[in-house]
């Protein structure tokens, strides 16, 4: 995108309508750097600009300097704004938004909405099922799910259930861990009361189900049902231990989550504990980023509420807060309309309420000081590792930018390489590059790094030829784009000594030998180096290995990632291209639908039919010839 000057900037700003809406600022190459709302979209997006183009805050200077665009949504309302502006930065991810750090990777519990719903866990909730969460700790939602299916015999197999319930039962029946619907011996009525009961353990309403597993036990124990009746008394006696560890915070027995937010130059920590019926039923914690000495406490947290609740499956009736925030009345409204009742945002200033809030901003400082201390020993122990790196290799200087490559195939099929970089030490995946492999027959690893290594440097050397041919202001703007110009200080081959030797015949070709090259074989970890004849063996503690560990498993998740997502493709063109009357637009239909050849393989005839587009014929048609491809 072509700069746009001052002058047309403004001239947009005056031509903004004068009604509530969300506005984005772009920068020159397209890029969302900040979305925002407005009730007046032309008087909101003006301020930032004051006479002469002098700029409100050295922030916003910053911001407003690297604007080229600005567009701007109307809405009907400013609820609405809220809730639109909100969705826009978690899929925009401005850089000069407060940001819940790596928000779409949070993990949710979804109860499907299926005939016999499953519980499982997903990172990207949508329609689908009632959706918990999320949960900052990925660790503690899978050890919540086992304990879970221990509680509640809810299925866990991916059968389609929504017709004929013929299927034979499984192991996890005659261990009394599934009630068989999928053999018609449960029916929908009483699995339906037990995913009931799911839902309210996740709700974290753990007390309300213990009185309603003592009838049953006695019910089934009065029936001489007594394997049964000791099924259920572990379960209730499990529960009693949970609510047992829950502290009681509130007399009132009231539904809060109670926040709190400690601060760091440029980063928060937000603790939230939940209340439930009066009690404490769990907490977690999430990190605020690109914030800075700017950005006041009421604004990190106000753009918290707007994140969070977004996607929150619960709302309670009160939300108790260590600051104040902007548009609290508006807020409200918005997690009002959520919620389907009112709903209070307070920050208590004396008494029990304030209390508990100051317990919660006290927990989030620790965190947020663990956080620090961690962070400090992982980049002590990153410079340990790249000034080792720089000894036991004889490198010139601190190897600031290392670069991996690795390659990966199924018996020469698909192949494909990768390049990843460290750049001091710390992953930087907007280096990463990728590879298709090109006319090289069979599963020959040394010709492929051969040619990987000769397009990466060759694209590279072309590239700083351009940029010595422009003047110093070009150059500064291009070598932005240039994707291959910055050269290692050391290219680290995943492999042994065939795969180094086919790097560095690429790279002597090139006239680039000077650049320092090792291999690393997996098996013993042995450092290979053109010159020696004996590989390098470093302790298995070392900060050097560490990082070359590091950056050669990141080298193969990346490849392999790669060459199975053209491996899936490659497997969907052959199955689906062969089926009379699935064109491109329908094939387009069919994975969007099911999202995999796996899932289409697995889904019934009635499900095929039910894909919008899809007649009856081809429906059964593709049925049957997805299936017996799988055979």
């Amino acid at each position: 995108m072509a700069p746009v000057s001052e002058e047309t900037l403004l001239e947009k700003v005056r031509s903004l309508p004068a009604l509530p809406g969300v506005y984005l600022f772009s920068n020159r190459d397209g890029e969302v750097i900040y979305v925002g709302k407005a009730v007046s979209l032309r008087d909101r997006v003006r301020s930032y600009f004051q006479q002469h183009g002098r700029f409100v805050s050295p922030k916003v200077k910053a911001m407003v300097q690297h604007i080229a665009d600005i567009d701007f949504i109307v809405t009907d309302s400013e609820v609405e704004a809220l809730i639109l502006e909100a969705t826009l930065i978690k899929e925009k991810s401005p850089r000069y938004n407060v940001r819940l750090k790596d928000d779409k990777a949070y993990p949710y519990l979804m109860i499907t909405d299926e005939r016999f719903p499953r519980v499982m866990v997903v990172r990207r909730p949508g329609k689908g099922g009632r959706v918990f969460g999320p949960y900052a700790n990925p660790r503690a939602v899978r050890e919540t799910l086992a304990f879970l299916r221990k509680l509640f015999p809810v299925r866990t197999c991916n059968l389609d259930l929504s017709g004929e319930l013929n299927y034979k039962p499984c192991l996890l029946y005659h261990i009394g861990r599934c009630g068989a619907p999928c053999a018609g011996l449960q029916s929908e009525e009483e699995y339906g009361k037990l995913i009931d009961e799911v839902a309210l353990f996740l709700e974290g309403r753990h007390q309300r189900l213990i009185p309603d597993l003592r009838r049953k036990m006695e019910e089934a124990a009065e029936r001489l049902e007594f394997e049964k009746a000791a099924r259920l008394r572990d379960q209730m006696l499990a529960l009693e231990r949970v609510v047992e560890r829950q502290k009681v915070v509130s007399t009132g027995g009231e539904d809060q989550d109670v926040i709190g937010l400690a601060r760091s130059a440029d980063v928060g920590c937000v603790q939230v504990f939940f209340v439930r019926d009066g009690k404490l039923t769990g907490r977690d914690h999430f990190f605020l980023t690109s914030l800075d000495e700017e950005t006041t406490d009421t604004e990190a947290l106000t753009a918290f509420i707007k994140q969070y609740y977004s996607n929150a499956t619960f709302v309670p009736r009160e939300i108790l807060l260590s600051h104040p925030v902007e548009d609290g009345e508006l807020l409200a409204q918005w997690l009002t309309q959520k919620r389907g009742s009112k709903v209070t945002l307070r920050v208590p200033q004396r008494g029990e309420k304030k209390r508990l809030v100051e317990m919660v901003t006290q927990n989030a400082e620790l965190v947020l000081g663990e956080r620090e201390a961690s962070d400090q020993r992982r980049l002590e122990r990153i410079e340990q590792g790249l000034a080792e790196l720089q000894e036991v290799l004889g490198l010139p200087h601190l190897p600031r930018r290392i670069e991996a490559y690795d390659i990966s195939n199924t018996q020469g099929a698909e192949p494909v390489a990768s390049m990843v970089v460290l750049l001091d030490g710390e992953p930087a995946p907007s280096e990463y590059r990728r590879f298709k492999i090109r006319d090289i027959p069979g599963p020959n690893d040394f010709a492929m790094m051969h040619q990987v290594v000769t397009r990466r440097f060759l694209r590279g050397l072309k590239e700083r030829e351009e940029l010595a041919a422009l003047d110093e202001a070009q150059r500064e703007k291009e070598a932005k784009k240039a994707k291959f110009a910055s050269f290692p200080d050391l290219v680290v081959i995943d492999g042994g000594k065939g795969q180094l030797s086919a790097a560095r015949d690429a790279m002597r070709e090139l006239g680039l030998e000077e650049i320092p090259t090792i291999s690393l074989a997996e098996r013993l970890e042995e450092i290979f180096q053109e010159d020696e004849p004996e590989p390098l063996l470093l302790d298995r503690s070392s900060p050097a290995l560490h990082l070359l560990q590091q950056i050669r498993d990141e080298a193969h998740r990346f490849a392999l990632t790669y060459h199975r997502k053209l491996r899936g493709k490659s497997q969907s063109r052959s199955v689906l291209d062969a089926i009379e009357g699935v064109g491109p637009k329908r094939k387009r239909a069919l994975l969007r639908h099911f999202g995999s050849l796996k899932r289409l393989r697995e889904a019934s005839l009635e499900e095929i039919r039910a894909v919008e587009g899809i007649p009856a014929d081809v429906a059964e048609r593709i049925y049957h010839e997805v299936r017996g491809s799988a055979e």
